[in-house]
């Protein structure tokens, strides 16, 4: 039998304390969004002073990114390229903004971690720091 990696709620905390150290060093705000293998949010944090608009993004960069098993990066410059839609996906939740980066463990795409409402570069930084935290946390580091 095949077990699956799973993202538990001490490692998406683990993700998120990462980010909002950084954030906090850096005097930004966002909005952090960890879940799970299917896009489904283990953990939401807006921080203080983040945009409203930034709930919905961040949610659903972290959607995309584990559903399409890819950055949301990724994601937007292959509609850009193609000259696509983001509706030929098929699904409204879909957005292709970076900052949206699926979580890889032994090979599986386990879930994702999404940060919006800073610029796309700046989104996936951070978001990149809180998985290598998730994995070092996985790991028992």
């Amino acid at each position: 039998m095949k077990t699956v990696p799973v993202l538990g709620h001490a490692e998406a905390l683990a993700c998120v304390d990462a980010i909002r150290a950084e954030l906090a060093r850096r005097g930004q705000t966002a909005v952090i969004a960890v879940a799970d293998a299917h896009g489904e949010l283990v953990v939401l944090l807006r921080l203080d002073g983040a945009p409203l608009s930034s709930i919905g993004v961040a949610s659903n960069k972290a959607y995309t990114a584990a559903r399409m098993q890819r950055t949301t990066r990724a994601l937007g410059q292959r509609i850009r390229d193609n000259g696509t839609d983001i509706a030929f996906y098929g699904d409204p939740r879909y957005v292709g903004f970076g900052g949206g980066m699926p979580v890889t463990i032994d090979g599986v795409v386990a879930g994702s971690v999404a940060v919006s409402g800073l610029t796309d570069t700046e989104d996936e930084e951070v978001a990149a720091l809180g998985i290598a935290a998730l994995l070092r946390h996985r790991q028992g580091a």
